[in-house]
């Protein structure tokens, strides 16, 4: 999706001179959003004004989704919401947040740990600690009952300063997030040209080749597109290949040894003869042309269709259906017959998921109305969506008698899609015992844990991932900076090399770069993160 047109750069430069202004004038009375929350109607209904993000395919108006109906019948609260689509979200919440009319609070922030310390340091976000213990017993429930949130929700100065995501499903190498990226592979095409599974890297050289000259989908055309991906972190990329090499990579470049060590996975040997194997792929023709520019609608598109030898995706139901026409490829063995697959660092955690701005007035209104987000049954449908909507398809049915959500069966609709539109994100928790108590486990997830168990972790060479660090303020100005260089650098030279096969020539130089560019004291900040995590 295009972003708007004022760049990140004039975002940059909107000063703290400017964030400064609009907390003073939120302290004199003048930020928009709290003035607005102390009006209340006849029947005792507060009014608060919220700043969030939605799906295009979602209501614009929040308010129209029937979990927030009920919400505010149930909590007598009602939210002004200014909501905007997730392409512009960012902008539109970093230029609301240093405008001077500050909301009452940012819900679905997305916010990072350095953008939490910062408006916390600059006073534009409140700390969280008093309103929790003092009117939160569903959220202080929670983390009773999985006390490392507690500790890993909390800043290395004490407090809390957002209200956080969390969704179990699985824990260790069998969680549901511990690979992003599923490769699945046509088996209708290896059918029906005969061939089996590959089981190698160079099987798959092979079946990819079959795939571009051999007509699998029989319309005597040659369209078929033998691999593609999205060329950017994320579930469409094709790292999930580079395990096959050594020690794989992920989206974050950091991968643990065994023995605890970081480390930064594009600076590694096998990575270097994993970018070798993609450009043999290029130099066949293998690879899709649109691979290095596509966006999700385009790589869909093609998804649909079913014009994929093998493609990369969360789930394929979202790409190419629930149909039997792909499945997923078991990871492969290397050239020294190694087979493995690299973890990913992600828990179903997100820190940064609201927070509560200086401008907001009605403090213990707002902290009860989200502590109604962290009941089991409320969070549930918080984050997959609802029961009785008479004007869409529903994901749950309610047995109001056991209070429990069972989940109904998609009938072909796309998960990510049925999710978008009746969700609401957010703050809320569902926790690993809360399936078989409030909710039943949904089909789509059910099959991805059996994938992770069954087909992907056996292969998990290493036993440890990066933790959720909290890293100091200090540390993630370091962070930032370096990575924001870095990062860049890594993605452009690898789709480089992936087409013009340089890589063997220009590693050693590269790897100056990498220096350079602060790769030794990202290390260390991410080794010093990793130690004080581990050792708690």
């Amino acid at each position: 999706m295009r972003k708007t047109s004022t760049p990140k750069s004039a975002l940059k430069s909107i000063s703290v001179t400017l964030l400064a202004s609009a907390i003073l004038l939120s302290a004199c009375g003048g930020g928009g959003g709290g003035a607005a929350s102390e009006k209340q109607d006849p029947n005792g209904k507060v009014t608060l004004n919220f700043i969030t993000q939605s799906s295009p395919l979602a209501p614009s108006d929040p308010n129209e989704k029937l979990i927030n109906k009920r919400l505010e019948e149930k909590t007598n609260v009602h939210i002004n919401w200014k909501n905007f689509t997730k392409d512009v979200f960012v902008e539109k919440r970093n230029l609301a947040m240093a405008s001077g009319d500050l909301p009452d609070a940012i819900f679905d922030a997305g916010y990072s740990d350095y953008e939490l310390l910062k408006l916390a340091k600059d006073g534009a976000i409140i700390p969280l600690n008093d309103l929790i213990e003092q009117h939160m017993p569903n959220f202080k429930k929670v983390l009773e009952d999985a006390p490392e949130y507690k500790a890993m929700i909390t800043a290395p100065d004490g407090n809390i300063y957002a209200f956080p995501w969390i969704e179990e499903l699985g824990s260790g190498k069998e969680r549901i997030q511990a690979v992003d990226a599923v490769p699945w592979i046509n088996v209708e095409w290896l059918k029906k040209l005969g061939l089996e599974m590959p089981k190698t890297t160079e099987e798959l050289k092979k079946v990819l080749i079959a795939f571009k000259t051999q007509d699998p989908n029989g319309n005597g055309q040659a369209d078929e597109i033998p691999l593609s991906f999205i060329n950017k972190p994320g579930a469409e990329d094709l790292v999930f290949l580079f395990a096959s090499f050594g020690l794989g990579e992920n989206a974050d470049h950091a991968v643990v040894t065994n023995d605890g060590k970081v480390v930064f996975a594009p600076a590694e040997e096998g990575y270097k003869e994993a970018v070798k194997f993609i450009h043999e792929l290029y130099k066949e023709g293998l690879i899709d042309v649109e691979a290095y520019t596509q966006d999700w609608s385009t790589y869909l598109a093609k998804g649909k269709d079913h014009k994929y030898g093998l493609y990369f995706s969360w789930d394929k139901s979202n790409i190419s259906g629930a149909d039997d026409s792909y499945d997923v490829m078991p990871p492969l063995a290397g050239p020294d017959g190694e087979i493995n697959v690299t973890q990913i660092n992600a828990l179903g955690f997100h820190r940064g998921r609201m927070v509560i701005t200086s401008a907001n007035k009605n403090l213990e209104t707002t902290a009860k109305w989200v502590d109604q987000l962290y009941d089991p049954v409320q969070s549930v449908q918080n984050n997959w969506g609802t029961y009785g909507d008479e004007t869409q398809q529903n994901i749950f049915e309610y047995d109001a008698e056991k209070n429990t959500l069972k989940h109904l069966p998609l009938n072909g609709t796309a998960p990510v899609e049925l999710r978008e539109k009746t969700s609401v994100g957010g703050p809320l928790a569902i926790l690993d015992s809360y399936y078989g108590k409030y909710t039943t486990l949904p089909d789509d997830a059910k099959e991805r844990l059996r994938i992770i168990k069954e087909i992907m972790a056996p292969h998990m060479k290493a036993e440890r991932s990066m933790p959720s660090v909290f890293n100091s303020i200090e540390e993630l100005e370091r962070l930032t900076t370096i990575e924001t260089d870095l990062f860049a650098y890594v993605l452009r030279m690898r789709t480089e090399w992936y087409q013009n096969g340089k890589i063997d020539e220009q590693w050693d130089e590269y790897l100056k770069e990498l220096d350079r560019l602060g790769l030794k004291e990202w290390m260390e900040i991410k080794q010093s993160g990793y130690d004080r995590a581990t050792k708690k």
